[in-house]
């Protein structure tokens, strides 16, 4: 159920959501948590549709604050909202706000009163992120805050700018969707023959700040320096590769296909496994999963990535 409220108020939100709750039986009171998604107008259905499915893992209220894009026309100031219920909002309650000229110059007031009592809150820009994610008028009242550095213009230049903004809480989905990478690789180095890794090489597309954090990552566990090469071209699409060199050989991880990987280790038969880029859905499941600060991406990209020397880039077209 879609119930649409135009040129509203949060007052007038937070009562037609108590009446559609006495009328149609909807309930709170299994929410864990808040979400807020910021977005552009026009742009934030792709967000919805994740959030839903992710909360039929994580029941919760999905607050959408949608605004216009720096440079748009400017329009009178109003506020339009939905509601959104049952089939419409998968296992959570969500609230669209579409705030329009200055009725967007106050996000943190816009949300405030819409917020579930006593639950933590997560913000999360699908799209373009704050300078610094932490200290923006909705960061300021999220326990995590979840940026996309492959959303942004110039996805190497955004993990630079994470580097030096980086606070605990904070956390990005280019980090979220090396899960399976680094389950993977964990999961070979686990087996014998227990010898020390000597060298790293590790290949992905130019637009893929994965790969420049699967480098870092690889680079502060394994204390050796990591080669990575980012290249372009129609084809060249996320993570290529990892390479593993130690004395009985080198070990590759291999992705030539999209969502599948091949594993060659010295000695061993060549395996085929199932590598998929993760789904928005996927990755929101897995970060709305922990409240505290993930320590371990804030090493990775405080000490990791600045431990990095420069990548090299080539044309190729490689998936």
């Amino acid at each position: 159920m879609i119930v649409d409220l135009p040129d509203t108020t949060t007052s007038k939100i937070s009562k037609a959501l108590v009446r559609i709750r006495e009328e149609g039986g909807a309930v709170a009171l299994g929410r864990v948590l808040t979400l807020i998604i910021a977005a552009e107008l026009g742009h934030e259905e792709e967000a919805i549709e994740a959030a839903n499915d992710a909360s039929r893992e994580h029941p919760m209220r999905v607050i959408v604050l949608s605004t216009q894009p720096d440079g748009a026309a400017v329009c009178d100031p109003r506020v339009d909202a939905e509601i959104r219920v049952g089939g419409d909002a998968g296992a959570s309650e969500v609230i669209v706000l579409r705030a329009y000229g200055d009725a967007a110059s106050d996000p943190e007031s816009l949300v405030t009163g819409l917020l579930l009592p006593d639950a933590p809150v997560v913000a999360w820009w699908p799209g373009e992120a704050p300078e610094v994610p932490a200290e923006s008028p909705l960061g300021r009242i999220a326990y995590r805050r979840i940026t996309d550095a492959s959303a942004q213009d110039d996805p190497q230049a955004a993990l630079t700018r994470i580097c030096s903004t980086y606070r605990p809480g904070d956390t990005d989905f280019a980090w979220t969707r090396l899960t399976l990478w680094r389950a993977q690789l964990a999961a070979v180095l686990d087996q014998p023959p227990y010898e020390s890794i000597t060298a790293v090489s590790v290949t992905g597309a130019a637009d893929s700040p994965s790969t420049t954090l699967l480098a870092a990552w690889l680079q502060l566990q394994l204390q050796v320096p990591v080669d990575y090469e980012l290249t372009s071209g129609e084809n060249s699409n996320g993570i290529r590769g990892v390479h593993l060199t130690r004395a009985s050989g080198v070990i590759s991880l291999e992705r030539e296909v999209p969502g599948i990987a091949t594993l060659t280790q010295p000695g061993q038969p060549v395996q085929d496994l199932t590598l998929k880029r993760r789904s928005l859905r996927d990755c929101l499941s897995d970060e709305l999963r922990r409240l505290d600060p993930d320590e371990l991406y804030g090493e990775v990209i405080t000490r990791g990535l600045p431990q990095l020397t420069g990548a090299t880039t080539s044309t190729g077209g490689h998936s």
